[in-house]
């Protein structure tokens, strides 16, 4: 019965459909031969626990048989025998009571599971069934699995993205809360990677498809997820590996308790097998075989929806024991794509102009900075000037013609020539100022002509810190996790100032990849048996990633490397998630536990009630025996499910302490060494 395999991938078939109404059947028999057999007196009533037995026997005896075909002795195989036993020996009633209770509980623990289950699949709704492609020169519909990489597919307001894509043309913003949990949609526009089951909320985009819809991110989530589902948690491994001689073990107690009752303590055989029977009921292991599948994948399934997928129970047990963690720098703690966060003029130059400028000769550059000047023009509303000639000079910078004039954008060096020399010792200073900052600073300068003496300016670059990075920090500490260290390649000027914003509690620059390993293998908590966690963003710290005892890979919606080499992926870039993961983890070892001393609980004391009463001549009713074991069972599914409804974190208040961070923001001032 499903009480033995309900941590199985496959239910079992012949139990789900009609369970609870044989349940409710066998019941409502049972309930009637009592009214009117027991208190009204109506002899002729006494078929309907007859029936009430065999109704329970159609459900119970198919796993029982199946079992014993397989040559394998379980829970099923126990309780159909202690049922008619206890028919046997005269007590159909309590036989048919063990039935209706046990198939009651495990129709109910079925339907618990296919809850959880649902809480997984329910990323199967999210697959749009039609997709808009161009065929030729018109929009048709089609398959999303008949689209292929290069396929160009329009998405409309409120239609789900099919497959993962890249826009061409448009701007809108992307629905992606089933996904990643996030509540705020996510803004997307030409060159941003789309991914399947997200949904598009404002304008028409056009995009092109990057991954067939068998390898699309959503696909590769519900696999990953399916995957943990079949992995045990090392106490359910050493369950499951005694589950069958414990039953064993159950059967041949009963046996010889029957035969010591009727020959050592001399009962009569009747209450010697009434003795036997009862403990056999409540010794066997239903809620010990359930009480760690049922928290673990409710585990699994709470934070799938919520945007944390765990790599198995064994994962989320190591993460419930986090006592330390690594932190990669460029791409985890901040943001790694540098943002322009000023420009600062130099004397009577116009800031408006001189970001123009910029914005005009890094128009088609494929630089990470070009990415940043545009983006920092359009996002002031300042168009690009109309550069011509533009010519790129590796490793320096890039020149063009401004109307009559040259100009130019790069390292001082590069723009000095068309710096007006009065200004250059400024821009000079600017960029020293700049750089102890841990900044990035490049130079644009106008060349100027006639009573015109030019301008020049330095663009200031800075890496965002990545949202909840300080909030993450303050709840780690909070519960306990610390040292909190960050490993990074980047400068030292750097990284200090990343690790006194954040308040982390040790930090290490200037490391190459071997360095980082060997720092990761250092950083032990004091708490004995606490693992070491690494986080990063699953690309470029796999090797620091597969050295802890514990891993996570951040805003990982769309990499592969992220959902191969790390034991915990989350899908947003939001670190305030790690905490609440830990917690999440923490409460789904707290209810194993919790599960396990009930179901041990319940054996061991009706084991020892059943064998004491009867030997002191006040046998423990086998009913009672009944509902506290299947009480147990029942008790064990309930408390797992309340993982379920395991709360997240508030949302963060709109001032709070990070906000100033992430304004602020910090980046390298070396992009070579940058982790």
């Amino acid at each position: 019965m499903s009480h033995v395999h309900s941590h199985t991938a496959t239910p079992r078939r012949w139990f789900v459909p009609g369970a609870l109404t044989g349940a409710i059947v066998c019941g409502a028999l049972l309930l009637a031969w009592y009214l009117l057999a027991v208190v009204s007196g109506a002899s002729w009533a006494a078929w309907m626990v007859w029936a009430s037995l065999a109704v329970g026997l159609l459900y119970a005896l198919p796993a029982a048989g199946e079992a014993l075909g397989a040559r394998r002795v379980d829970i099923d195989v126990l309780m159909v025998l202690g049922a008619v036993f206890a028919a046997a020996v005269g007590h159909p009633n309590e036989g048919s009571l063990l039935l209706f209770l046990f198939v009651l509980s495990g129709a109910l623990e079925d339907r618990a599971m296919e809850r959880t289950r649902r809480e997984i699949e329910s990323l199967h709704a999210l697959m749009p069934t039609q997709a808009l492609v161009r065929r030729g020169e018109s929009w048709v519909e089609a398959p999303p699995e008949s689209l292929v990489p290069g396929d160009e597919i329009r998405i409309r307001p409120g239609d789900s993205v099919p497959v993962d894509a890249r826009v061409l043309e448009g701007t809108s913003t992307l629905d992606q809360s089933a996904l990643t949990g996030e509540s705020l949609p996510r803004g997307v526009g030409p060159g941003e990677a789309i991914f399947a089951g997200t949904i598009n909320r404002e304008a028409v985009l056009t995009a092109r498809v990057t991954k067939a819809a068998s390898q699309s991110s959503v696909q590769r989530i519900l696999r990953l997820v399916t995957e943990a589902r079949e992995q045990r948690e090392p106490m359910q491994r050493l369950i499951d590996r005694f589950s069958e001689p414990y039953t064993w073990g159950v059967l041949i107690a009963s046996t010889i308790t029957l035969l010591a009752w009727r020959y050592g303590l001399k009962h009569e055989w009747e209450e010697a097998a009434y003795t036997a029977i009862t403990l056999l009921i409540v010794a066997s292991p239903c809620a010990l075989i359930i009480a760690t599948p049922t928290a673990t994948l409710a585990g699994i399934a709470r934070g799938a929806r919520s945007g944390v997928l765990f790599k198995g129970g064994d994962a989320m047990e190591r993460l419930a024991r986090l006592g330390a963690v690594c932190f990669d720098k460029t791409g985890t703690l901040t943001v790694g794509r540098p943002r322009l966060s000023e420009v600062r003029p130099a004397a009577w130059s116009d800031e408006a102009h001189l970001l123009a400028i910029a914005a005009g000769l890094e128009a088609d550059s494929t630089h990470p900075l070009a990415s940043a000047v545009r983006d920092g023009a359009a996002g002031r509303g300042i168009a690009p000037a109309a550069v011509r000639d533009v010519r790129s000079v590796a490793g320096r910078g890039l020149e063009g013609v401004l109307g009559d004039e040259r100009v130019a954008v790069g390292n001082a060096a590069f723009t000095s020539e068309i710096t007006p020399e009065c200004l250059r010792a400024h821009i000079r200073d600017t960029l020293g100022e700049i750089r102890a900052g841990g900044a990035i600073g490049t130079v644009v300068a106008r060349s100027g002509a006639g009573d015109d003496p030019g301008e020049a300016g330095v663009l200031v670059m800075r890496d965002v810190v990545r949202p909840g990075a300080a909030r993450m920090v303050r709840d780690l500490h909070a519960i306990g996790v610390r040292p909190l260290r960050m490993l990074t390649g980047d400068n030292r000027v750097t990284a200090e100032l990343v690790a006194t914003e954040l308040g982390l509690d040790a930090w290490d620059a200037e490391l190459l990849p071997e360095d980082k390993l060997t720092r990761v293998k250092a950083t032990r908590p004091s708490k004995a048996g606490a693992a070491v966690g690494v986080i990063g963003d699953g690309v470029n710290d796999t090797p620091a990633l597969a050295a802890a005892d514990v891993s996570i890979a951040i805003g990982s919606i769309g990499s592969d490397a992220a959902l191969e080499s790390a034991d915990i992926v989350l899908l947003s870039d939001d670190l305030g998630e790690v905490p609440w993961a830990v917690r999440l983890a923490r409460r789904v070892r707290r209810t194993i536990r919790a599960n396990l001393v009930i179901a041990l609980s319940v054996i061991v004391v009706m084991g020892l009630f059943t064998l004491v009463g009867s030997a002191l001549g006040a046998p423990v009713p086998l009913g009672v025996g009944v509902l506290a074991h299947e009480g147990g069972t029942l008790l064990v599914v309930a408390n797992s499910l309340l993982i379920l409804g395991f709360r997240r974190r508030a949302a963060a208040p709109s001032a709070a302490p990070e906000d100033h961070v992430e304004r602020k923001g910090l980046e390298p001032s070396t992009p070579s060494l940058q982790s």
